[in-house]
Protein backbone atom coordinates (compact mmCIF):
# COMPACT_ATOMS: atom_id res chain seq x y z
CA UNK A 1 0.00 0.00 0.00
CA UNK A 2 1.26 3.58 -1.01
CA UNK A 3 0.93 6.47 1.39
CA UNK A 4 -2.25 7.94 0.75
CA UNK A 5 -4.42 5.09 -0.75
CA UNK A 6 -7.77 4.88 0.19
CA UNK A 7 -8.13 1.92 2.49
CA UNK A 8 -11.20 0.24 3.48
CA UNK A 9 -13.31 0.66 6.62
CA UNK A 10 -16.98 -0.57 7.58
CA UNK A 11 -17.52 1.70 10.82
CA UNK A 12 -19.44 5.20 9.72
CA UNK A 13 -18.97 8.31 11.25
CA UNK A 14 -22.18 7.74 13.45
CA UNK A 15 -20.77 4.83 14.82
CA UNK A 16 -17.79 6.93 16.27
CA UNK A 17 -20.32 9.70 17.28
CA UNK A 18 -22.68 6.89 19.14
CA UNK A 19 -19.85 5.42 21.46
CA UNK A 20 -18.45 8.91 22.19
CA UNK A 21 -22.22 10.09 23.92
CA UNK A 22 -22.37 6.33 25.40
CA UNK A 23 -18.74 7.27 26.94
CA UNK A 24 -18.93 10.81 27.35
CA UNK A 25 -19.82 10.41 31.25
CA UNK A 26 -17.19 7.99 31.85
CA UNK A 27 -15.03 10.56 29.95
CA UNK A 28 -15.94 13.28 32.13
CA UNK A 29 -15.54 11.05 35.84
CA UNK A 30 -12.06 10.09 34.29
CA UNK A 31 -11.06 13.66 34.12
CA UNK A 32 -12.39 14.62 37.20
CA UNK A 33 -11.63 11.14 39.73
CA UNK A 34 -7.94 11.00 37.88
CA UNK A 35 -6.74 14.18 36.78
CA UNK A 36 -2.91 12.75 37.64
CA UNK A 37 -0.10 14.72 39.66
CA UNK A 38 -0.71 18.09 40.22
CA UNK A 39 2.98 18.87 38.88
CA UNK A 40 3.86 21.05 42.29
CA UNK A 41 6.91 20.66 44.35
CA UNK A 42 6.39 17.96 47.17
CA UNK A 43 8.30 18.02 50.08
CA UNK A 44 10.48 15.22 51.18
CA UNK A 45 9.28 14.75 54.53
CA UNK A 46 6.95 16.44 57.06
CA UNK A 47 8.33 17.80 60.72
CA UNK A 48 5.96 17.41 63.65
CA UNK A 49 6.43 19.74 66.72
CA UNK A 50 4.07 20.08 69.33
CA UNK A 51 1.86 23.18 69.44
CA UNK A 52 3.50 24.68 72.92
CA UNK A 53 7.01 24.12 72.12
CA UNK A 54 6.53 25.30 68.32
CA UNK A 55 8.80 28.75 68.41
CA UNK A 56 9.88 31.82 65.78
CA UNK A 57 13.22 29.81 65.36
CA UNK A 58 12.04 26.30 65.15
CA UNK A 59 13.77 25.47 61.95
CA UNK A 60 16.96 27.33 62.52
CA UNK A 61 17.09 25.52 65.67
CA UNK A 62 16.50 22.32 64.03
CA UNK A 63 18.70 22.93 61.32
CA UNK A 64 21.65 23.66 64.06
CA UNK A 65 21.32 21.35 66.17
CA UNK A 66 21.01 18.59 62.88
CA UNK A 67 24.29 20.09 61.57
CA UNK A 68 25.91 19.81 65.03
CA UNK A 69 25.25 15.80 65.26
CA UNK A 70 26.62 15.69 61.46
CA UNK A 71 29.59 17.46 62.60
CA UNK A 72 30.26 15.26 65.90
CA UNK A 73 29.09 12.03 64.42
CA UNK A 74 29.70 12.36 60.57
CA UNK A 75 31.88 15.12 59.96
CA UNK A 76 33.33 14.19 56.26
CA UNK A 77 31.99 12.49 53.29
CA UNK A 78 34.41 9.38 54.42
CA UNK A 79 32.61 9.47 57.73
CA UNK A 80 29.04 9.52 56.71
CA UNK A 81 29.62 7.22 53.65
CA UNK A 82 31.27 4.65 56.29
CA UNK A 83 28.37 4.70 58.60
CA UNK A 84 25.15 4.49 55.62
CA UNK A 85 27.53 2.22 53.52
CA UNK A 86 26.96 4.79 50.83
CA UNK A 87 28.82 4.24 47.27
CA UNK A 88 32.40 6.17 47.24
CA UNK A 89 31.52 7.82 44.20
CA UNK A 90 28.45 9.66 45.78
CA UNK A 91 29.75 10.29 49.30
CA UNK A 92 31.42 13.73 48.36
CA UNK A 93 28.19 14.85 46.93
CA UNK A 94 25.52 13.84 49.18
CA UNK A 95 27.35 15.13 52.41
CA UNK A 96 28.23 18.38 50.61
CA UNK A 97 24.24 18.74 49.71
CA UNK A 98 23.45 17.44 53.09
CA UNK A 99 25.16 20.24 54.76
CA UNK A 100 24.39 22.94 52.59
CA UNK A 101 20.68 22.07 52.79
CA UNK A 102 20.79 22.24 56.54
CA UNK A 103 22.38 25.49 55.84
CA UNK A 104 19.94 26.53 53.69
CA UNK A 105 16.40 24.72 53.76
CA UNK A 106 16.42 22.45 56.89
CA UNK A 107 12.69 21.66 57.01
CA UNK A 108 10.23 21.45 53.60
CA UNK A 109 7.53 21.00 55.37
CA UNK A 110 6.21 21.71 59.05
CA UNK A 111 3.76 20.64 60.93
CA UNK A 112 2.35 22.13 64.47
CA UNK A 113 0.63 19.47 66.33
CA UNK A 114 -2.43 19.74 67.92
CA UNK A 115 -3.32 16.44 68.78
CA UNK A 116 -1.07 13.21 70.11
CA UNK A 117 1.85 15.29 70.37
CA UNK A 118 -0.02 17.96 72.27
CA UNK A 119 -2.71 16.30 74.28
CA UNK A 120 -5.72 17.79 76.06
CA UNK A 121 -5.08 21.19 77.60
CA UNK A 122 -7.21 23.73 79.10
CA UNK A 123 -8.80 25.85 75.89
CA UNK A 124 -7.86 28.87 76.79
CA UNK A 125 -4.32 27.28 76.65
CA UNK A 126 -5.06 25.74 73.36
CA UNK A 127 -6.55 29.07 72.07
CA UNK A 128 -3.34 30.73 73.20
CA UNK A 129 -0.70 27.93 71.68
CA UNK A 130 -2.81 28.41 68.42
CA UNK A 131 -2.91 32.04 68.07
CA UNK A 132 0.65 31.99 68.91
CA UNK A 133 1.19 29.24 66.15
CA UNK A 134 -0.61 32.02 63.91
CA UNK A 135 1.00 34.76 64.04
CA UNK A 136 4.42 33.12 64.39
CA UNK A 137 3.56 31.46 61.08
CA UNK A 138 2.73 34.69 59.67
CA UNK A 139 5.60 36.48 60.31
CA UNK A 140 7.49 33.34 59.51
CA UNK A 141 6.23 33.48 55.66
CA UNK A 142 6.69 37.52 55.44
CA UNK A 143 10.06 36.82 55.40
CA UNK A 144 10.24 34.84 52.63
CA UNK A 145 14.13 32.93 53.99
CA UNK A 146 13.70 28.84 54.10
CA UNK A 147 16.52 29.06 56.55
CA UNK A 148 13.79 30.03 59.40
CA UNK A 149 10.51 29.08 57.57
CA UNK A 150 9.83 26.14 56.29
CA UNK A 151 7.89 26.14 52.50
CA UNK A 152 5.14 23.87 53.69
CA UNK A 153 3.88 25.19 57.06
CA UNK A 154 0.16 23.96 58.79
CA UNK A 155 -1.37 22.35 61.88
CA UNK A 156 -2.36 19.02 62.80
CA UNK A 157 -5.87 19.45 64.45
CA UNK A 158 -7.74 16.99 66.89
CA UNK A 159 -9.89 14.08 65.13
CA UNK A 160 -13.65 14.44 64.42
CA UNK A 161 -14.12 12.18 66.85
CA UNK A 162 -17.08 13.33 69.33
CA UNK A 163 -15.03 13.80 72.17
CA UNK A 164 -12.65 16.02 70.98
CA UNK A 165 -14.34 17.27 67.43
CA UNK A 166 -15.72 21.24 68.88
CA UNK A 167 -11.64 21.38 70.45
CA UNK A 168 -10.41 20.43 66.94
CA UNK A 169 -12.91 22.95 65.07
CA UNK A 170 -12.34 25.68 67.40
CA UNK A 171 -8.22 25.40 67.23
CA UNK A 172 -8.61 25.21 63.47
CA UNK A 173 -10.51 28.29 63.43
CA UNK A 174 -8.75 30.43 65.90
CA UNK A 175 -5.49 29.45 63.62
CA UNK A 176 -7.26 30.15 60.38
CA UNK A 177 -8.53 33.03 61.45
CA UNK A 178 -5.64 34.39 62.84
CA UNK A 179 -3.58 33.90 59.74
CA UNK A 180 -6.25 35.85 57.71
CA UNK A 181 -6.06 38.34 60.11
CA UNK A 182 -2.48 38.81 59.95
CA UNK A 183 -2.48 39.59 56.14
CA UNK A 184 -3.87 36.23 54.49
CA UNK A 185 -3.06 32.26 53.96
CA UNK A 186 0.09 31.61 53.16
CA UNK A 187 0.92 29.42 50.07
CA UNK A 188 2.75 26.98 51.34
CA UNK A 189 -0.18 25.99 54.08
CA UNK A 190 -0.78 22.57 55.14
CA UNK A 191 -3.80 21.44 57.14
CA UNK A 192 -3.62 18.01 58.41
CA UNK A 193 -6.94 15.76 59.82
CA UNK A 194 -5.77 12.74 61.93
CA UNK A 195 -7.85 9.07 62.64
CA UNK A 196 -10.44 9.07 60.19
CA UNK A 197 -12.45 6.22 60.79
CA UNK A 198 -15.39 7.11 58.05
CA UNK A 199 -15.85 9.15 55.00
CA UNK A 200 -18.43 11.08 57.23
CA UNK A 201 -15.57 12.96 59.11
CA UNK A 202 -13.87 14.07 55.51
CA UNK A 203 -16.90 15.38 54.47
CA UNK A 204 -17.44 17.46 58.01
CA UNK A 205 -13.40 18.86 57.16
CA UNK A 206 -14.93 19.93 53.67
CA UNK A 207 -17.80 21.63 54.94
CA UNK A 208 -15.69 23.42 57.76
CA UNK A 209 -13.18 24.38 54.66
CA UNK A 210 -16.24 25.63 52.52
CA UNK A 211 -17.20 28.08 55.54
CA UNK A 212 -14.14 29.41 56.18
CA UNK A 213 -13.80 30.67 52.89
CA UNK A 214 -17.16 32.12 52.37
CA UNK A 215 -16.89 33.68 55.31
CA UNK A 216 -13.61 35.40 54.21
CA UNK A 217 -14.39 35.92 50.89
CA UNK A 218 -11.42 33.28 49.39
CA UNK A 219 -11.84 31.24 46.49
CA UNK A 220 -13.67 27.60 46.66
CA UNK A 221 -11.07 24.68 47.33
CA UNK A 222 -8.65 27.35 48.71
CA UNK A 223 -8.54 24.64 51.82
CA UNK A 224 -7.32 21.74 50.99
CA UNK A 225 -5.95 18.76 53.93
CA UNK A 226 -4.43 15.56 54.85
CA UNK A 227 -5.88 12.84 55.64
CA UNK A 228 -3.88 10.46 58.12
CA UNK A 229 -4.58 6.98 57.82
CA UNK A 230 -4.03 6.04 61.39
CA UNK A 231 -6.79 3.23 61.77
CA UNK A 232 -8.00 -0.14 60.63
CA UNK A 233 -11.10 1.72 59.71
CA UNK A 234 -10.11 3.54 57.59
CA UNK A 235 -8.17 0.66 55.26
CA UNK A 236 -11.22 -1.76 55.57
CA UNK A 237 -15.03 -0.22 56.83
CA UNK A 238 -17.24 -2.44 58.65
CA UNK A 239 -19.04 -3.73 55.74
CA UNK A 240 -16.04 -5.33 54.66
CA UNK A 241 -15.21 -2.43 51.63
CA UNK A 242 -12.05 -0.77 51.11
CA UNK A 243 -12.10 2.60 52.23
CA UNK A 244 -9.55 5.06 51.68
CA UNK A 245 -10.78 5.58 48.17
CA UNK A 246 -14.02 6.40 49.30
CA UNK A 247 -12.45 9.31 51.68
CA UNK A 248 -10.55 10.79 48.55
CA UNK A 249 -14.20 10.77 47.02
CA UNK A 250 -15.74 12.39 50.36
CA UNK A 251 -13.05 15.10 50.19
CA UNK A 252 -14.49 16.51 47.08
CA UNK A 253 -11.09 17.35 45.40
CA UNK A 254 -10.25 19.11 48.53
CA UNK A 255 -7.12 16.15 49.57
CA UNK A 256 -3.92 17.17 49.43
CA UNK A 257 -2.61 13.76 50.81
CA UNK A 258 -2.63 10.42 52.60
CA UNK A 259 -0.40 9.99 55.47
CA UNK A 260 0.49 7.08 57.24
CA UNK A 261 0.29 6.88 60.72
CA UNK A 262 2.74 4.19 61.73
CA UNK A 263 2.52 3.79 65.05
CA UNK A 264 -1.09 4.28 65.52
CA UNK A 265 -2.21 2.32 63.24
CA UNK A 266 0.19 -0.55 64.37
CA UNK A 267 -1.82 -0.98 67.62
CA UNK A 268 -5.17 -0.11 66.22
CA UNK A 269 -3.80 -3.85 64.51
CA UNK A 270 -2.83 -5.06 67.85
CA UNK A 271 1.44 -4.88 66.79
CA UNK A 272 3.10 -5.27 69.95
CA UNK A 273 5.06 -2.06 70.74
CA UNK A 274 8.58 -3.99 70.20
CA UNK A 275 7.60 -4.27 66.48
CA UNK A 276 5.50 -1.84 65.17
CA UNK A 277 7.42 -0.46 62.47
CA UNK A 278 7.24 1.45 59.15
CA UNK A 279 7.97 -1.86 57.32
CA UNK A 280 5.87 -4.39 59.59
CA UNK A 281 3.77 -6.04 57.14
CA UNK A 282 0.52 -4.53 58.37
CA UNK A 283 2.39 -1.27 57.44
CA UNK A 284 2.89 -2.65 54.10
CA UNK A 285 -0.54 -3.57 53.44
CA UNK A 286 -1.99 -0.02 54.34
CA UNK A 287 0.09 1.50 52.26
CA UNK A 288 -0.35 -0.67 49.61
CA UNK A 289 -4.00 -0.20 49.33
CA UNK A 290 -3.14 3.84 50.17
CA UNK A 291 -1.51 3.79 47.17
CA UNK A 292 -3.67 2.33 44.67
CA UNK A 293 -6.33 4.22 45.96
CA UNK A 294 -4.50 7.60 45.69
CA UNK A 295 -3.05 6.83 41.90
CA UNK A 296 -4.18 9.25 39.54
CA UNK A 297 -6.00 11.17 41.42
CA UNK A 298 -3.27 13.96 42.59
CA UNK A 299 -3.83 12.94 46.18
CA UNK A 300 0.18 12.50 47.15
CA UNK A 301 1.38 9.46 50.11
CA UNK A 302 3.39 10.35 52.52
CA UNK A 303 4.86 7.26 54.93
CA UNK A 304 5.14 7.24 58.44
CA UNK A 305 7.77 7.99 60.63
CA UNK A 306 10.76 6.05 63.20
CA UNK A 307 10.54 6.21 66.97
CA UNK A 308 14.14 5.61 67.44
CA UNK A 309 16.11 8.62 68.05
CA UNK A 310 19.78 9.58 67.28
CA UNK A 311 20.58 10.98 70.89
CA UNK A 312 23.89 9.58 73.21
CA UNK A 313 26.99 8.87 72.06
CA UNK A 314 28.22 8.02 68.79
CA UNK A 315 27.71 4.49 68.74
CA UNK A 316 23.77 4.56 69.49
CA UNK A 317 23.91 7.84 67.04
CA UNK A 318 24.72 5.89 64.07
CA UNK A 319 22.25 2.78 65.14
CA UNK A 320 19.74 4.98 64.96
CA UNK A 321 20.91 6.96 61.74
CA UNK A 322 21.89 3.22 59.77
CA UNK A 323 17.95 2.39 60.95
CA UNK A 324 16.31 5.96 59.55
CA UNK A 325 18.40 5.69 56.64
CA UNK A 326 17.41 2.12 55.55
CA UNK A 327 13.68 2.87 56.53
CA UNK A 328 13.49 5.85 54.52
CA UNK A 329 15.52 4.14 50.83
CA UNK A 330 12.67 1.67 51.53
CA UNK A 331 9.89 4.01 51.21
CA UNK A 332 11.89 5.94 48.28
CA UNK A 333 12.14 2.41 46.37
CA UNK A 334 8.24 1.45 46.95
CA UNK A 335 7.44 5.11 45.86
CA UNK A 336 6.52 6.69 48.89
CA UNK A 337 8.77 9.80 48.24
CA UNK A 338 7.91 11.81 51.98
CA UNK A 339 7.40 10.72 55.16
CA UNK A 340 7.64 12.03 58.85
CA UNK A 341 10.62 13.01 60.87
CA UNK A 342 9.74 13.77 64.50
CA UNK A 343 13.62 14.94 65.74
CA UNK A 344 16.51 17.28 64.42
CA UNK A 345 18.82 14.22 64.40
CA UNK A 346 16.85 12.42 61.13
CA UNK A 347 17.28 15.32 59.23
CA UNK A 348 20.88 14.42 58.04
CA UNK A 349 20.14 10.77 57.41
CA UNK A 350 16.63 11.90 55.59
CA UNK A 351 18.47 14.14 53.04
CA UNK A 352 21.42 11.56 52.64
CA UNK A 353 18.95 8.71 51.90
CA UNK A 354 17.07 11.40 49.45
CA UNK A 355 20.02 12.26 47.96
CA UNK A 356 21.51 9.26 47.04
CA UNK A 357 18.37 8.01 45.98
CA UNK A 358 18.33 10.49 43.09
CA UNK A 359 22.25 10.71 42.53
CA UNK A 360 22.77 7.02 42.23
CA UNK A 361 19.92 6.86 39.37
CA UNK A 362 20.07 10.10 38.14
CA UNK A 363 22.66 8.88 34.90
CA UNK A 364 21.11 6.19 33.71
CA UNK A 365 17.39 7.44 33.81
CA UNK A 366 18.55 10.62 31.94
CA UNK A 367 20.35 8.55 29.64
CA UNK A 368 17.15 6.56 29.09
CA UNK A 369 15.02 9.58 28.65
CA UNK A 370 17.01 11.57 26.29
CA UNK A 371 17.45 8.45 23.99
CA UNK A 372 13.58 8.17 24.64
CA UNK A 373 12.61 11.92 23.48
CA UNK A 374 15.38 11.45 20.65
CA UNK A 375 14.07 8.47 19.77
CA UNK A 376 16.81 6.65 19.59
CA UNK A 377 16.65 3.32 21.27
CA UNK A 378 19.28 2.05 23.42
CA UNK A 379 19.18 -1.11 25.19
CA UNK A 380 15.59 -0.86 27.36
CA UNK A 381 12.38 -0.57 25.45
CA UNK A 382 10.43 2.57 26.96
CA UNK A 383 7.51 3.50 26.70
CA UNK A 384 4.93 6.80 27.36
CA UNK A 385 4.24 6.00 30.85
CA UNK A 386 8.36 5.11 31.59
CA UNK A 387 9.29 8.30 30.18
CA UNK A 388 6.47 10.39 32.75
CA UNK A 389 8.66 8.05 35.30
CA UNK A 390 11.54 9.07 34.78
CA UNK A 391 11.15 12.93 34.37
CA UNK A 392 9.32 12.64 37.68
CA UNK A 393 12.10 11.12 38.79
CA UNK A 394 14.41 13.79 37.74
CA UNK A 395 12.25 16.07 38.32
CA UNK A 396 11.78 15.39 41.99
CA UNK A 397 15.64 15.14 42.24
CA UNK A 398 15.79 18.59 41.18
CA UNK A 399 13.07 19.79 43.46
CA UNK A 400 14.53 18.40 46.89
CA UNK A 401 18.39 19.81 46.33
CA UNK A 402 19.65 16.33 45.12
CA UNK A 403 20.44 17.29 41.67
CA UNK A 404 21.21 20.73 39.71
CA UNK A 405 19.38 21.93 36.58
CA UNK A 406 22.65 22.29 34.86
CA UNK A 407 23.50 18.90 34.63
CA UNK A 408 19.92 17.42 33.92
CA UNK A 409 20.26 19.46 31.15
CA UNK A 410 23.66 18.76 30.22
CA UNK A 411 23.11 15.03 30.88
CA UNK A 412 19.65 14.84 29.26
CA UNK A 413 18.83 17.14 26.73
CA UNK A 414 16.32 18.83 28.10
CA UNK A 415 15.19 21.78 30.60
CA UNK A 416 12.99 21.54 33.30
CA UNK A 417 9.57 22.39 30.73
CA UNK A 418 10.84 19.57 28.67
CA UNK A 419 11.13 17.20 31.90
CA UNK A 420 7.41 18.78 33.19
CA UNK A 421 6.05 18.04 29.29
CA UNK A 422 6.72 14.42 30.03
CA UNK A 423 6.12 14.09 33.97
CA UNK A 424 2.25 15.28 32.89
CA UNK A 425 1.85 14.62 29.24
CA UNK A 426 -2.00 14.22 29.52
CA UNK A 427 -1.76 17.71 31.02
CA UNK A 428 0.60 19.35 28.70
CA UNK A 429 -1.89 18.00 25.41
CA UNK A 430 -4.30 19.85 27.37
CA UNK A 431 -2.69 23.09 27.29
CA UNK A 432 -1.45 22.56 23.64
CA UNK A 433 -4.93 21.98 22.46
CA UNK A 434 -6.48 24.91 23.96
Amino acid sequence: MTQGETVATTFGSAVGQEIGAALAAVDAELAARYPGDPGTRQPVHTVYVPGDVFAADTVRTWGDQALDLLDRHAPDAAALAAVLDLPAGLADAVHDRVRAKLEREPVEDLRIDFEDGYGTREDAEEDHDAARAAALVAEACAKADPAVAAPYVGIRLKCMEAEVRDRGIRTLDVFLSGLMAAGGLPAGLRLTLPKVTYPEQVTAMVRLCEHFEKAHGLPTGRLGFEIQIETSQSILGADGRATVARMIDAAEGRATGLHYGTFDYSACCGVSAAHQSMEHPAADHAKAVMQVAAAGTGVRLSDGSTNVLPVGPTEQVHSAWQLHHRLVRRSLARAYYQGWDMHPGHLPTRYAAVYAFYRDGFEQAADRLSAYAAHAGGDVMDEPATAKALSGYLLRGLDCGALGEAEVTGRAGLDRAALEAFAAPRRAALTTTR
